[in-house]
């Protein structure tokens, strides 16, 4: 059963960072592309980054200087540095793995970054 799990979310002041988690099990970690999505208040799920099966990279261009994308296949662990947060940040942040044609999302962690 393929399952993904978030941590590290949390509550910081503007400025700060957070190093966010995603732990999948379930599927061969690494062969498929995985994501970070973040559902914000009055603007939906929204795309933040993805990696490839052949570690490529890419973000949205509102955190492409701010945030970084990683991933651990020993560990199964996914990651997300987000560096010089601010409120618009705000938000439940998912992870996301397309496996054999099916799209899976964890529950969520909740950043919180006030002012």
């Amino acid at each position: 059963q393929v399952q993904f799990v978030e941590s590290g979310g949390g509550s910081v002041q503007a400025g700060e960072s957070l190093t966010l988690s995603c732990t999948g099990s379930g599927f061969r970690f690494g062969w498929y592309i995985m994501y970070w999505y973040r559902q914000v208040p009055g603007r939906g799920r929204e795309f933040v980054c993805e990696i490839t099966s052949l570690d490529g990279t890419r973000c949205a261009d509102s955190v492409n200087d701010r945030f970084a994308i990683s991933r651990d296949i020993e560990k199964k662990t996914m990651s997300l540095r987000m560096d010089k947060l601010t409120p618009n940040d705000t938000g439940i942040y998912y992870c996301r793995g397309d496996v054999d044609m099916r799209t899976y999302w964890g529950p969520g962690t909740q950043v919180t970054v006030s002012e």
